[in-house]
């Protein structure tokens, strides 16, 4: 408890100026107090003339306030004893910079003395406060790194500071080595850069301000993309339960058709069946009747009684009935048949067409942002495949290469070619074919693709590991997996490539003044990638373009 008194009593009795007990406190108009030769110091040494500050609270006041010694303060300071022996907390401690004057535990030091050079508690300080010659000496907080103001060649406090070779010196090298040098004051060097640690400072405060508006965009964006991904779940959940439940009734519609039909065909056999189990009925007992007749033997009775030839003819039964062919139900089966069919196509062709292409780029300008520079493997090249410019462009020879070495990767039987690069995330490139053949095809696949062999596994869009599209003397074709389909859109010598790997998007462009969208693809690609061509024609020539 003495320790906090004494902690409070030093506090209060403090000057905020010299960081020492007052001396001849003196109280001015806004309430603090200061020793009297440090508050005359301080404004002696404003440069606002007339007007003069309170070092603490800033509180301007004019004219000059006129300063009277504060008895009551006096007094005070005579009772608190803070003369007496130094807490503990006062002494220097591992982290602390030490007094060096004091003998002994040695005490915390409170001013560094850079023309001394050396660092004072508040008893050994007084010097600096009491005789004039020191208290020209500059006064710094605590330093442990005295040495580092003090020049190393002439043992002298280094005041200058050299613009021309970036150092601080001393004067003698002012006069020495650095003379004719550009130099200011260490004093003027750090108000210049303090000046332009603010600029740098305003800087950095607005790029975290611009920054921080930018993750609250972002943030919000996020939130809508959220907000918006789930309206549309929502809503496409409706939509396809609203499909499901059409799709449902068209079935049961269906089902009640085949069972009326079934009914009415049933009833009208039965009916006929029924018809013709009666006429055999008396066509038996007719038949016994002649029978019994046949067999007696009154003659007269048997003349009588039979009946005569033409008689029996014309009542012999001729059947109306004809049975149709069991296929009562097939037109139903083609029909659903031909609608699942239609829906297949519709899905798989016409789903690309959903919402999920949004982030696809919609101009040149936008591709090119994800243009990637492709070059051909020679080891995957087909023997009659020529390649050159750096591996980017190949031409078809009409001739094997024989210095070629023959190499596991390499098409043996395809004239076709795969990039170096395996692709992944979003990629855009241009193809631009020439030569005197109109037959090419640029595609995707990935790099597990077979290569020997006159086999659909090695030719690209014949299997399920590629994607491809080819143009002919009239018109486009899209291939896949044995799909085929048939494209139409400006003829071009240029196509242009988009991937977006994880969204699962394909996309091929006829591009010359404008891009024009040929085919896309929606699907999910569970492998990278690799770019190829495959040549049909002698002299044809497919080059990957180095894209700005």
């Amino acid at each position: 408890m003495a320790q906090k008194g004494v902690q409070m009593d030093q506090e209060t009795f403090s000057c905020s100026i010299c960081v020492d007990l007052l001396k001849d406190p003196v109280t001015i108009p806004c309430g603090h107090s200061y020793c009297m030769n440090c508050i005359k110091a301080h404004w002696d040494g404003e440069d606002r003339k007339g007007i003069h500050s309170c070092p603490q609270c800033r509180e301007t006041f004019t004219p000059r306030p006129v300063l009277v010694k504060s008895t009551m303060l006096a007094e005070q300071l005579k009772k608190t004893e803070l003369q007496a022996a130094p807490a503990d907390h006062c002494y220097a401690g591992p982290e602390d910079v030490a007094c060096d004057v004091c003998s002994g535990r040695k005490l915390k030091a409170i001013k560094s003395c850079l023309a001394c050079p050396a660092s004072y508690c508040k008893k050994h300080l007084q010097p600096h406060h009491d005789a004039p010659p020191l208290k020209k000496h500059k006064l710094i907080d605590p330093s442990k790194n005295l040495q580092q103001h003090i020049c190393p060649r002439h043992d002298e406090v280094m005041k200058i500071f050299c613009r021309t070779d970036q150092q601080s010196i001393c004067y003698r090298c002012l006069m020495e080595e650095h003379k004719g040098h550009e130099t200011v004051t260490i004093e003027d060097e750090r108000t210049e850069r303090q000046k332009e640690l603010e600029g740098s400072r305003q800087q950095i405060q607005q790029r975290i301000q611009d920054a921080e508006k930018d993750v609250k965009l972002l943030q919000q964006e996020v939130e809508a993309i959220d907000q918006s991904a789930d309206k549309t779940v929502e809503h496409s959940q409706k939509i396809f339960t609203e499909l499901i439940r059409l799709l449902q009734k068209r079935s049961s519609d269906v089902k009640q058709q085949i069972r009326s039909q079934q009914e009415a065909e049933g009833s009208r056999v039965k009916e006929l069946q029924k018809k013709l189990e009666q006429e055999i009925t008396e066509l038996k007992r007719k038949d016994a009747e002649l029978e019994q007749l046949s067999h007696t033997e009154d003659h007269s009775q048997f003349l009588h009684s039979c009946p005569s030839v033409s008689a029996l003819r014309g009542a012999t039964h001729s059947s109306s009935i004809k049975i149709r062919p069991l296929r009562h139900f097939e037109d139903v089966t083609a029909a659903v048949s031909e609608l699942r069919d239609k829906l297949q196509d519709f899905l798989r062709e016409e789903w690309t067409n959903i919402s999920l292409t949004e982030g696809e780029p919609k101009s040149r300008a936008e591709f090119l942002k994800y243009s990637r520079e492709i070059t051909l493997d020679p080891n995957t090249a087909h023997t009659q495949l020529l390649l050159s410019e750096g591996n980017r462009k190949v031409t078809l020879l009409n001739y094997l290469q024989s210095s070629i070495p023959s190499h596991s990767d390499r098409f043996t039987h395809w004239k076709q070619v795969l990039s170096r690069e395996s692709l992944t995330g979003r990629c855009y490139w241009e193809v631009e074919w020439g030569g005197r053949g109109e037959d090419f095809a640029v595609a995707v696949a990935y790099k597990n693709i077979s290569r020997a062999g006159f086999c659909h596994d090695c030719l690209f869009g014949s299997n399920n590991v590629s994607w491809s599209l080819s143009r002919g003397t009239n018109s486009y074709r899209f291939e896949h997996n044995k799909f085929q389909k048939r494209v139409s859109g400006p003829r071009s010598s240029r196509i242009g490539v988009y991937l977006d790997h994880r969204a699962g998007i394909l996309s091929f462009y006829s591009v010359s003044e404008t891009m024009t969208l040929l085919h896309r693809v929606q699907t999910s690609f569970t492998q990278p990638l690799c770019a190829g061509v495959w040549l049909l024609v002698d002299g044809v020539t497919a080059e990957f373009i180095k894209l700005k």
